[in-house]
């Protein structure tokens, strides 16, 4: 049976990146957070189909995650992940695309649109790092996973507020994914405590993001343990052209708690762009 976390994969620099390319339309690339074991298609997969119905939609496994090509070291910086985005979009021929990013990939897709504004049409940040916060327990315990079932069901409860989503089986397949050959090794070494650091290592100056002339779209889970609403707060106040859609009943995992509602957001907001409103 056929992996279906594994798609193309597309030159990138001096690696190949593992990504998934879905759809015809407007292009809209889409950057996963940064948990144990995590994939392009394990963050997405309930949204990509949907969204692919209106709009090509690009996902790739960011350098150190999932199935993108791992080099003996390399190094996992803001700098090189934000050029792998601009070296993806320039191997697939495009120009400007929407950005949506979850979590560390929200760090990063602010990042991307702070140095490569032309590249970036709208912005979408979910559960977004970015800005200056304390580290969250929730967070510290992702970073700082170590393999096993049991860690991995604890960390998973804490990514949902319901916790009927999070059954044995999907633990189970997330931390079978976290043992993956190469995936714990560079995981281990992304985020070592103390871990305040790496937090800090992503957000970027607050007079850059002021001066964003992106419609940006911020959406948080009410009850997101991992990535504190007052960062999406914040951003909110400090981005111009920003809207904040918060999701009661909901942790980090807006994409898979709200899927439907997530997708219909998503839609609505880069359709606008398609269409403008008068």
């Amino acid at each position: 049976m056929s992996n279906p976390e594994i798609a193309n994969s597309i030159r990138t620099g001096a690696f190949h990146t593992n990504v998934h390319d879905l759809g015809e339309g407007a292009p809209v690339l889409f950057i996963h957070g940064s948990g144990p074991g995590v994939s392009a298609w394990a963050n997405w997969r309930l949204v990509l189909p949907v969204l692919a119905q209106m709009r090509r939609v690009i996902a790739p496994d960011m350098a150190g995650f999932g199935f993108t090509e791992r080099v003996p070291g390399a190094a996992y910086t803001m700098d090189a992940w934000v050029q792998q985005a601009l070296d993806l979009l320039d191997a697939l021929d495009i120009e400007r695309a929407d950005v949506v990013g979850n979590s560390f990939g929200g760090a990063l897709a602010l990042a991307l649109a702070i140095r490569a504004p032309h590249r970036v049409r709208r912005l979408v940040l979910m559960g977004s790092v970015g800005v200056p916060f304390s580290i969250t327990p929730g967070l510290d315990a992702v970073w700082g996973y170590t393999p096993s079932f049991a860690n991995m069901r604890r960390i998973m409860d804490v990514f949902a507020f319901d916790r009927a989503l999070v059954t044995d089986e999907l633990a189970q397949l997330r931390y079978e994914a976290s043992m993956r050959p190469g995936f714990q090794e560079t995981f281990g070494a992304m985020f070592p405590a103390p871990r305040q650091r790496w937090v800090d290592a992503m957000a970027s100056p607050e007079a850059a993001i002021r001066a964003l002339p992106h419609e940006t779209l911020l959406i948080h889970g009410r009850e997101d343990q991992v990535i504190p609403l007052a960062t999406s707060l914040t951003l909110s106040q400090w981005i111009p052209r920003s809207q904040l859609h918060v999701f009661g009943r909901c942790g980090h995992w807006t994409q898979i708690e709200h899927s439907a509602r997530f997708a219909r957001l998503v839609g609505d907001f880069l359709n606008e762009a398609d269409r403008p409103i008068d």
